[in-house]
């Protein structure tokens, strides 16, 4: 008996999400979120 059972609507939503990563990584979209992060990072800190 198998220890994980998995549904059908949950390897759908996995694999989507999957997909939407690698088509933002291919945009460039990573470099973008990451500035935002520290820009919001520095305010919080109150260095920027």
């Amino acid at each position: 008996m198998s220890r994980f059972r998995f549904s059908k609507a949950g390897v759908l939503l996995a694999l989507s999400g999957l997909l939407l990563m690698i088509y933002g990584v291919s945009r460039g979209e990573m470099s973008v979120v990451l500035q935002k992060a520290i820009n919001l990072c520095m305010e919080c800190i109150g260095i920027g």
